[in-house]
């Protein structure tokens, strides 16, 4: 039988023009027809030896020439560039190899052993690394195994060593028991991802953290202090009230205006590995409710510069959200992607997803990105030259976040403005100084076994990525920003701007107040300017939001005393009155500074509505400030889910990928005879 396959076939979708790309050579695809002669001398490694009869000769010496340049298995190579399936790839070499094909639809039996009583690292070894061990009533326990490339020369070679082990092997497609693994130990997993970090290290979740209690006892002490001093002078109060906050706030905003004056940012030097040197690359991107997202998302990542058979691409989606799991279906997947259903156990963050996605991640490192992010192509490279010019101690590299949908409306005007101080501005200089980062949710590069060392990720709190970065610090790791771009979508109304701003201000304050408790150990764990910085970046934008209202009525009080020829009558009010007047001068100017010189390094000029409307922001800022204060108490752990692909951009980048998807899988791939 004969049965012709395209690249575009369900399940490899958006792998179509890997030909050009990665070096198929010009008329192969003409004799990958029935009938090739197959008497060619050729000695096939084992992984590709089951196809000799079926490939034609042509495409299987390619495929053996790619996986040499690569570093990889031919079988691996035949997978990427859609010649092939893993299910195919499973049955031919099962046949070959003289095992039994387990059923991928039938489910595997349950652990010998209660799976409460396995641990994190026994899930993740099995889901990772395509192996499980199952008992089916002999006397010797029966491995289904799922090996792929180099794997099955080491399977060949034991089967001739000991050809008595075919008793004791199955064979299965390796996404198919990862689907099965999923499915049957799904709940330990997310159990564990879940509850992990909170169950062994209690002190550094915010799964443990009492808010109300932490602000309470916080507010008494404060108040408890300032209470006494205003019993000898009430004006003195005032004024320790403003010198704390201003000191706070201009520490702050003095790190944004050092990075003013010298432009930090890392251009790192080429990577001089070649693609057999590569490691595999394991890249999260959770996803939830984001159906119109996904064809913008697959095509992106499809358009990265790295060989996709050491790609390894997480979709990360809750069981029950049907439509992105729809339009996922639907689009059908590049060999390199596949879908991670996570189960509703424990809180629904971000977070939790990326623990859960974490244990069934194959590659050296990890990226993470959003569902509408655009990361340049040659980011995974530029990201790895990070990691090696920075030293074994760089265990996070953070690439710059670009909003691309500023001019849609005011509030995402504003909020590309903020991105570019951050992180054309602020996070360079706190790299260069070797500061603590807090992490910007996305576009973050990390070495895996470090990430697994720390924790990973607390599904607790609503701004993971801020407390991971302080997390990392702690242990002794360095977070390095480097140039290269991700393209993101940001909030183009009020409403979704104040949920997203709500929970990125409830997270700082959470993080605060879980690195905050033991406020000693901080310190040891950091130095006393490791532990200042943090304090800094985490209080300084939130306390200066709550109470800039305050501030501004101040200010307004004594420009109203001033035109009404009324001066300060004390040496005290006099201090008040020029810390007023210092403060808001220079935030207002260092933060208009700050988002021109971070727009002027991304080649762009912001408009002068921008910078004259500063101080509408900043009332809109502490008016997400006090919200995120109010749901701390009420519901700290509640995830407020930002809508993307909602402005102009967003549809017009879903809608073009989605156009060109349905075109690749039009677009002819080289037939391929099977017998």
């Amino acid at each position: 039988m004969v049965m012709e396959r395209g690249l575009g076939g369900k399940g490899d979708g958006a792998g179509a023009g890997h030909a050009a790309v990665h070096g198929v050579p010009p008329g192969a695809g003409a004799s990958v027809v029935a009938g090739f002669p197959s008497d060619l001398p050729l000695d096939l490694p084992a992984e590709l030896a089951p196809f000799r009869g079926h490939l034609a000769e042509d495409m299987l010496h390619w495929a053996e020439s790619r996986a040499r340049q690569i570093g990889m298995g031919g079988d691996e190579v035949l997978v990427a560039q859609g010649a092939v399936s893993r299910a195919e790839v499973a049955r031919f070499t099962a046949a070959h190899l003289g095992l039994p094909l387990n059923d991928p639809l039938e489910p595997l039996p349950r652990w010998p052993v209660d799976p409460s009583a396995l641990t994190r690292a026994d899930l993740a070894s099995a889901a990772a690394r395509t192996a499980t061990v199952v008992d089916l009533g002999g006397s010797a326990p029966v491995f289904i195994v799922a090996p792929q490339g180099r794997l099955v020369r080491r399977l060949a070679r034991a089967l001739r060593l000991a050809p008595e082990l075919r008793h004791r092997l199955r064979l299965m497609a390796p996404d198919a028991l990862r689907r099965q693994i999923v499915a049957r130990d799904g709940a330990a997993l997310a159990t564990a991802a879940a509850f992990r970090l909170r169950d062994t290290e209690p002190a550094r979740s915010a799964g443990t953290l009492h808010p109300l209690w932490s602000l309470t006892l916080l507010a008494l002490l404060m108040g408890g202090l300032l209470l006494a001093i205003a019993a000898f002078e009430p004006a003195l109060a005032v004024l320790v009230v403003q010198l704390l906050l201003s000191l706070v706030f201009l520490s702050w905003l003095a790190l944004r205006l050092a990075g003013c004056c010298f432009d930090a940012t890392e251009h790192e030097r080429p990577l001089d590995l070649q693609d057999r040197d590569l490691p595999i690359y394991s890249i999260l991107v959770p996803l939830y409710h984001e159906a119109a997202s996904v064809p913008g998302l697959v095509a992106a990542l499809a358009r990265l510069n790295y060989p996709p058979e050491k790609l390894d691409i997480k979709l990360v989606v809750e069981a029950d959200d049907v439509q992105t799991r729809a339009v996922i279906a639907a689009l059908g997947l590049p060999s390199q992607m596949e879908e991670v259903a996570v189960p509703d156990i424990g809180p629904r963050t971000k977070p939790k997803a990326l623990n859960t996605a974490l244990a069934l991640a194959r590659g050296r490192y990890v990226a993470i990105f959003d569902a509408e992010d655009l990361p340049e192509p040659d980011q995974l490279r530029r990201a790895l030259a990070a990691f090696r010019s920075g030293g074994p101690q760089v265990a996070c590299v953070q690439a710059r976040l670009t909003i691309d949908n500023g001019p849609v409306s005011w509030i995402s005007g504003h909020f590309a403005a903020e991105y570019a101080a951050q992180f054309d501005v602020l996070l360079p200089v706190l790299s260069a100084l070797e500061l603590p980062i807090l992490l910007g949710g996305t576009s973050n590069h990390f070495r895996r076994d470090v990430l697994e060392r720390v924790g990973a990720w607390d599904p607790f709190n609503v701004t993971e990525d801020a407390d991971l970065g302080i997390r990392l610090a702690r242990a002794g790791w360095r977070t390095r920003v480097i140039g290269s771009s991700t393209f993101e979508e940001a909030p183009v109304s009020r409403k979704a701007w104040l949920g997203q701003r709500g929970r990125w201000l409830k997270g700082w304050a959470q993080t605060l107040l879980v690195h905050g408790r033991h406020p000693l150990e901080l310190m040891r764990d950091l130095g006393w300017r490791q532990t200042l910085a943090v304090f800094v970046l985490t209080a300084g934008p939130y306390a200066s939001a709550l109470v800039h209202p305050f501030c501004l009525a101040i200010l307004f009080w004594y420009l109203a005393q001033g035109l009404l020829g009324e001066p300060c009558r004390s040496g005290t009010e006099v201090l008040v009155c020029a810390l007023t007047y210092t403060t808001f001068g220079v935030g207002y100017l260092g933060t208009a500074l700050t988002m021109i010189i971070g727009a002027a390094r991304r080649q762009q000029s912001l408009p002068l509505k921008l910078l004259a409307t500063i101080p509408i922001y900043w009332l809109l800022l502490s008016w997400a400030a006090w919200r995120a204060l109010l749901e701390l108490v009420q519901r700290p752990h509640h995830w407020e889910k930002t809508q993307h692909a909602v402005s102009a951009r967003g549809l017009r980048a879903g809608g073009a990928a989605l156009k060109n998807t349905c075109e690749a899988r039009r677009r002819p791939w080289p037939a391929v005879a099977w017998s």
